[in-house]
């Protein structure tokens, strides 16, 4: 069956059929799949039925390719399912297979056809919006420590302003983009590596954010864009926090930014789902200091 290319045009198609999806996995966000196509993967889609089909190739391997879960999943969505899907597309591969689906459909079952691997990279770190957005009680208390001090030294002197992103200051957004970027070592435009290819797709992000209905905020210090963060609906009860960025040699800046955050971009959602971390120990430590609610594991399925 012939698939079309994602392009950023195709929200519209594909938004009703992600409106009813039921995954609580953050790759199954439609603002993250638009942003990244075309970084490490280019993306594919087309209708089966009722559900948005998606496949993923590799632009350095022709043999590197993987299909996701259908959007939304059919009420029983089963391992025969799963097996004709894959047979379809000549695609024996899916990724991004959440662990409470992996369970409802039965391990036992799933690996009479398939060969189950977990993707440990890949593991959401989800929390509630009221613990976020309120840094209640001792857990939070170094938090709670920082963001008073950033306050102290920014805030109470009317140094301070936090806005909605907005096609206006989208510009300013992207200078302060390339000036984090330099701080980090650089992000190579043409280059290949997770940092470069998330810088692209933050770009992305930014200039289609009312295209594909995310929403955002920044914080200004002194007037310039100092951190940023975007984010989008998963599902009826949980938003994502897509990208987030700040300087990090402002203390406690981040802090403020991750509490903004909760407060004024996830207000109707009960959770946010802070994405993976990617493998990378700094980033791991980071997501387990905000007490995640759940970790929601992801795992692959390779036809047998």
């Amino acid at each position: 069956m012939t698939s079309k290319p994602l392009e950023i045009g195709d929200y519209a198609i594909l938004k009703p059929y992600f409106e009813r999806q039921a995954y609580d996995l953050s790759p199954y966000s439609l603002l993250s799949l638009m942003t990244w196509n075309g970084h490490l993967y280019r993306t594919a889609w087309r209708i089966d039925g009722a559900s948005a089909i998606l496949s993923f190739q590799s632009d350095h391997d022709p043999e590197d390719r993987y299909l996701v879960l259908p959007v939304p999943p059919p009420d029983e969505l089963g391992v025969d399912d799963l097996v004709r899907l894959a047979e379809d597309a000549g695609i024996p591969c899916f990724w991004f297979v959440p662990d409470d689906r992996v369970e409802r459909i039965g391990r036992p079952v799933l690996e009479t056809r398939f060969r189950l691997t977990e993707q440990p990279e890949y593991m959401d770190y989800i929390y509630r919006t009221a613990d976020l957005a309120t840094l209640k009680g001792n857990r939070y208390i170094r938090k709670r420590n920082l963001i008073n001090q950033f306050e102290r030294a920014y805030g109470n002197r009317g140094r301070v302003a936090v806005e909605p992103i907005s096609r206006e200051n989208v510009p300013e957004c992207l200078v302060f983009l390339d000036e984090w970027c330099h701080l980090r070592g650089g992000c190579d435009p043409f280059g290949e590596d997770m940092l470069a290819c998330e810088r692209r797709a933050v770009i992305a992000a930014l200039e289609n954010l009312e295209a594909l209905e995310g929403i955002g905020i920044l914080v200004r210090i002194d007037g310039a864009v100092s951190a940023f963060g975007i984010a989008s609906r998963l599902n009826g009860a949980m938003a994502t926090l897509n990208f987030e960025k700040a300087y990090p040699h402002v203390r406690g800046l981040y802090q403020y930014l991750d509490r903004e955050c909760a407060r004024l971009l996830f207000a109707g959602f009960e959770f946010i789902n802070k994405e993976s971390d990617m493998g990378l120990a700094d980033l791991a430590k980071s997501k387990e200091s905000y007490d995640p609610v759940r970790r929601l594991r992801s795992w692959r399925l390779d036809l047998r």
